[in-house]
């Protein structure tokens, strides 16, 4: 009996779970520190997000992107299906030099989708096929280590790719962002929106800001080669005894 219990509350494995997840609240924690601190910094011109969202986007020659609000803090994203870029309300009135970098980063992703940025494509794919398998990839691995015959590890093994396209998705992720981020910082310099030390400011929040996707693909990894390893058996076939 202790035999078999002794796994669930001492499985090794879960120290990849652990520093997954201290690597998203340390990620969390640094941009949420470096925005506050650059959110109280207001640029030069004292232009807001929204202004300089659409200075951006109407100099890259976009006028079919809408630009609209969107309550939360730090919520800004571009939805590249209906072209509209959603700016938060800490983003969308502000004048802070945090303000205007997360929203030329925003801009970037509307300038990748203009410009067909493979990257992005990819991604956008994704994220149907990536939100389903996310779904169904622990019910399908727990259902298999509950039965036997070959449907075990052929529930686990569908389960283990289910799971391997979400963290696909986390990975492709990484170069879209950083990316994004690239193009408003490369924007802001040449158009002359920001002062230099303004710009270093920015780089400062989207580094930040750039770190949580990082840690969030870091953590699916380590998540996944948990899967593999507490089903590793079972995956390749092996039945319980």
């Amino acid at each position: 009996m202790y035999r078999a219990y002794y796994p669930m509350y001492f499985d090794p494995t879960y120290l990849l779970v652990i520093v997954g997840v201290l690597l998203c609240m340390l990620a969390s924690a640094r941009v949420r520190t470096t925005y506050a601190k650059y959110e109280r910094v207001r640029n030069h011109s004292g232009m807001t997000g929204r202004d300089a969202a659409e200075r951006i986007l109407r100099g890259a020659g976009i006028f079919d992107v809408r630009i609209e609000r969107v309550s939360g803090h730090l919520t800004d994203h571009y939805d590249p299906r209906n072209k509209v870029l959603r700016l938060s309300d800490s983003t969308y009135s502000s004048a802070s030099v945090a303000a205007v970098g997360v929203a030329a980063h925003e801009c970037g992703h509307a300038i990748q989708h203009a410009v067909g940025y493979a990257p992005l494509n990819i991604r956008s794919a994704l994220v149907p096929v990536a939100n389903f398998g996310s779904t169904i990839a622990w019910p399908l691995i727990v259902l298999g280590l509950f039965i036997s015959g070959n449907s075990s590890s052929l529930l686990i093994q569908i389960g283990i790719l289910a799971f391997s396209v979400s963290v696909l998705f986390q990975i492709v992720t990484l170069p879209v962002e950083f990316n994004a981020s690239g193009r408003a910082i490369r924007i802001l310099g040449e158009s002359g929106m920001l002062y230099p030390d303004e710009i270093s400011g920015t780089k400062r929040v989207l580094g930040a800001a750039a770190l949580t996707y990082v840690a969030s693909a870091a953590s699916a990894i380590l998540q996944l080669i948990r899967i593999i390893l507490i089903t590793g058996g079972r995956g390749n076939g092996e039945n319980d005894r």
